[in-house]
Order: structure tokens, then sequence, then C-alpha cells
């Protein structure tokens, strides 16, 4: 033979290399890794979520899905966390104040508006009454506790202020109409500049104490209202739920199928402490909306006499223990984190146990 055919049986050998020894034989990618390759080449969620490039056409895809669902699980963790966060506090943020000042608030002036009313019908007695005397005390009693609600803020304290100023002398100008002798054009004078400071249309006490209730009254409203941003944010929340426990059942089987082993428990554990902290959350929240909403309608009325008390025992029923809910909000931040522990901890050794597997 010829060396110009042996050497071109040589380059055109099928079963030698260059040097003219054999050539390894190629590898054949397992289907399941092909398949599983071109999801990923499709996949946006993949690319959003930075899980890095993936592998070539015909090679192994484990380490780069681990990565993904690891991604994705701690993602969804964080974000659930904070949107339960955020829609937990606005119902519970506002029980406290509600229980704690905006309720006794309303009550207190009601029972000031009431003591007044009984106080007008004392007035005219021909001498001075210690009826006259104790609802004015009530009165004056109920608008300090009003203050001490903060009703209003500065403004309204300066407005209680007023008021209570307005009663002393309303008080010793009763006083003064009662010392007169009956008939006497003085007496009658006192009563009538006394009866004006009390009932006048904008600036008597009355009046005064209207506006107070009214305002106080639409923060009660505000405070136990579930508008459309609760709605939006409880929305968002249970939808993320739905996501993470997919995302959670998705990634055991994934597991499973993968490196054969039945059940993660501490993915198991995620899922346990996902629908039980969510559950305990949504029922504390209806709980507390329930009774913010049975406040808000007990005190939407103008109250006197006997149901301002019945009024106050309702609204210590209503809102007992709310307190003790809306301290829950900072276990919300403990079991998101436990979470994202439990996720990081069912993948990371399949991680680094693919991730240093000899090739």
């Amino acid at each position: 033979m010829k060396g110009g055919e042996v050497a071109r049986a040589a380059g055109s050998g099928t079963g030698t290399g260059v040097s003219g020894g054999p050539r390894p034989p190629r590898r054949r990618a397992d289907p399941a890794d092909r398949r599983a390759s071109a999801r990923a080449s499709r996949n946006p969620l993949a690319r959003l979520l930075g899980a890095g490039r993936r592998p070539p056409e015909g090679g192994s895809t484990t380490a780069y899905d681990l990565a993904v669902r690891h991604r994705l699980l701690l993602v969804l963790s964080a974000l659930l966390t904070l949107s339960l966060f955020l829609s937990y506090q606005g119902v519970h943020g506002d029980a406290d104040p509600l229980r704690m000042a905006s309720a006794p608030a309303v009550l207190s002036l009601d029972t000031a508006q009431y003591a007044l009313g009984q106080a007008q019908r004392d007035a005219g007695a021909a001498a001075p009454t210690s009826d006259f005397q104790k609802q004015i005390s009530v009165a004056a009693h109920s608008l300090a506790a009003a203050a001490g609600d903060d009703v209003g803020g500065p403004a309204g304290r300066q407005a209680l202020q007023t008021v209570a100023g307005l009663i002393t002398v309303y008080a010793v100008k009763v006083q003064q109409s009662q010392l007169q002798p009956d008939g006497d054009v003085l007496r009658e004078a006192y009563r009538s500049y006394a009866t004006s400071i009390l009932t006048e249309e904008r600036s008597g006490i009355q009046a005064r104490l209207t506006v107070l209730q009214r305002q106080q009254r639409a923060t009660v409203h505000r405070q136990t209202s579930f508008g459309p941003l609760l709605w939006l944010a409880w929305s968002a929340t249970l939808l993320l739920v739905a996501a993470l426990a997919a995302a959670l059942v998705e990634t055991q089987l994934f597991l499973r199928h993968r490196f054969r082993r039945r059940y993660d428990r501490h993915l198991v554990a995620a899922g346990v402490l996902l629908l039980g902290g969510v559950a305990v959350t949504v029922l504390f929240t209806v709980w507390t909306h329930q009774g913010m909403a049975d406040t808000r309608a007990l005190l939407d009325r103008r109250l006197s006499g006997p149901d301002i008390t019945e009024a106050g025992r309702g609204t210590a029923t209503y809102l007992a223990h709310t307190g003790f809910r809306a301290a829950a909000t900072v276990w919300i931040l403990i079991g998101g984190i436990l979470l994202m522990a439990l996720a990081e901890t069912g993948l990371r050794r399949h991680i680094d146990d693919y991730r240093f597997r000899p090739r």
C-alpha cells in the first residue's frame, strides 16, 4: 500500500483517532435529561430566579433543576411572610387602639352628653340640688377620660378643654340663677345665659360634643373597616399560600423521582408549618374582625342611660383577647424564617451531594 493511501485510510477510519488509537464512544443522553433540558430552556421562571445557565444539550439537568426549585421555595417563602405580615397587621393593628382608646372615648362622650341632658333637667329647680352637681361632675370626669383616650389628637384635646371650661361656666350660671328669688329678672337672665351656653346651635356645649362624637365614630368606622386594600392583601396572601404549597408538593415529587426518596422530612415539616400557621392566622383574623364589626354596630348610635353601661360590657367582650392575637404578628416573621430554613435544609444536601458527585 502506498503512503498516500495509508494516510487516507488513517484519516477516514471510524474506529481510530488522529493518533491512530480508538476514539472514546459518544455518551448518549438520557431521554429524561433531554426532556428536562428542553423544559428548562423554555422556562421563564428559571431565568427570573437567576438559576444560572442551563446545561448543554444532552447534559444532566439535575443540579439545575434543584437550583430552580431551591430559589423558588425561598422566594415564595419570603414573599408569603411579607404579605401575611402586612395583611395580618392591617387588621390587628387597629384592634388595640379601638379597645383601649376609640371605643372608650365614644362611650365617654355619650356619657357626658347624657349627663348634661340630665343636668339641664335639674337646672330648673328652685334651689341648688345635689343631683345637678352630680351630673355636672359625671360630665366633667367623662370629658377627662375622653381626653386621656386622645380623642382627635391635639385638636380634639383642645376642643375637650374648651367644652370643659364651658361646662364650668354653665354650672356657675345655673347656680347663680337658683340663688336668685323666684320671679326675679336676674334669675331669668342667668338661666337664659346658661341655657344658651349649653344649647347654642354651633358654639354650645352640646353642639361641640356632637361634633366630637361624630368624629370619634368616624374613627371607629375607619379602624373596623375591611376595605379594598385589605381584601387585595389577603387575596394575594392566599394565592402565595397556594403557590408555595404547590411548589413544596412538586419539589417532594421531584426528589422522589430523581433520588428515590419517598419523603423529605424537612419539606414535610415546611408544609405542615405553612398550612398550620396560615390556618391559625386566618382564624385569629376572623375572630378579631368579627369582634371589631360587632363593636362598630354597638357604637354606631347615640347611647344614653343604661345603654352606655351595657355597651361598655359588650365592647369589652367583643374585643377580649385582641391584644394577645395582635402580639402574634411577631410569630409570623419567626415562622417565615423557620419556613425558609426548612426549605433550605431540605434541598441543600441534595444540591451539595449532586454538585460534588464525580463526573
